[in-house]
This record gives C-alpha cells, structure tokens and sequence, in this order.
C-alpha cells in the first residue's frame, strides 16, 4: 500500500496527536477521516484482489503440466501478496522437480509453511497456560502441618539397628481359687431319732 504526499502529511500528524494528544482543527479531524476510509477501501480491494487471484491459482493448479508456466508465476505474485502454499500447491511443485523454477518455488513454500506452523504453535503455547499442582485438600480449619524429612547421618545412621523388643503383658488379675463341691453344698447329717417314749405302767 502506497501513500501520496497529502495522505503521509495527514498520517504524520494523526500518530503525532496519538503521541501528544492535542485539540485538532475541524478540517484536520475530516483529513484524517477521509484518510481511515482510504486505508479501509485499500484492504477491500487487496482481499478482493487476493480471492480473484487464488481462484486462478487453482485453475492453473488443476491444468498441469500444461500449464506451469502461469501456474508458477501465479504463485509467485500470491506468495507476494501473502498466500501461505497449501498442500495442493507442495504436491504440483514436487511434481514439476525437473522445473528448476518450480524448486526455487518450491524451496521458497517450504520455508513459508515453516513459518506459519511455528506461528501458530508459539500462540497455542501462549494460550495454554502450565498445569497447576492440584491442591491440597484439608479440612476446614485445620491447620498445616510441616513435612518431617529424613536427614542423612545423625544418631541412628552410624548405630546398628536394634530388634524390637516384645512389650510386657500386662499382670493377670488374681485369681481365687475355685471352690470344691463339698465347700458349696456340705453332706447332709443324718437326723437324730426322737427318744422313745416309756410306756405308763
């Protein structure tokens, strides 16, 4: 896009009151309008140009090898304009090899797709933030207790280590001893006979 001598006066003073805001004149404000629409109809016609352009990109892709000349020159003027190849044009490019402008094309497609993949991973890294450690869930209100590490040396690394020893049983209850039968239930005694009475003679 090329600027005339009017429309670069009117751009350097338009960034110069971006920089260094001041109040503009009337007529300043409508140059620099005129100027916007200017800029807006120039991208327009560039997209209009490049749709036409890519449409007769395919044409000659689909004709060759009839048509490489047109076909490479097409390209060239489209990878000027800002086409990115795609994968139709990296095949029909290979397939004219022995075209030594075809490789020069094709060398130049491959450098450009490149670009473009590494564009596009450098923005889903920017998008994709790092994982975050999952949190750690604790009850509510308890507080955080500190991690007990284990140090290398200290008392217990130079000693042997020692087997358990067996923990005491607790002392039984004293026990009473069991009584015998004839301590719960005594022989009955035999029962005495009442005297005989003497007979009144």
């Amino acid at each position: 896009m090329a600027f005339g001598a009017d429309e670069l006066r009117v751009l350097r003073r338009a960034l110069a009151t971006a920089l260094h805001p001041v109040p503009l004149a009337d007529e300043d404000v409508r140059e620099c309008l005129r100027l916007a629409d200017s800029v807006d109809e120039a991208v327009r016609e560039a997209g209009r140009l490049r749709a036409f352009l890519v449409a007769d990109l395919a044409r000659y892709r689909a004709a060759l090898p009839g048509s490489a000349t047109g076909y490479l020159e097409l390209l060239q003027e489209a990878l000027a304009a800002g086409y990115e190849p795609g994968t139709d044009d990296l095949a029909a490019l290979r397939a004219l090899g022995g075209n030594p402008v075809a490789a020069a094309v094709l060398r130049r497609c491959l450098g450009i797709a490149e670009q473009s993949v590494r564009a596009r991973l450098a923005r889903v890294a920017v998008r994709v933030p790092a994982p975050m450690p999952a949190p750690e869930h604790r009850p509510a209100g308890a507080p955080r207790r500190a991690r007990l590490l284990a140090l290398p040396g200290g008392r217990g690394a130079d000693e042997p280590k020692s087997k358990p020893q067996p923990r005491p049983r607790p002392p039984a209850p004293d026990e009473k001893p069991v009584p015998k039968p004839s301590e719960v239930f005594p022989p009955r005694r035999k029962p005495v006979p009442p005297p005989e009475s003497r007979a009144v003679g």
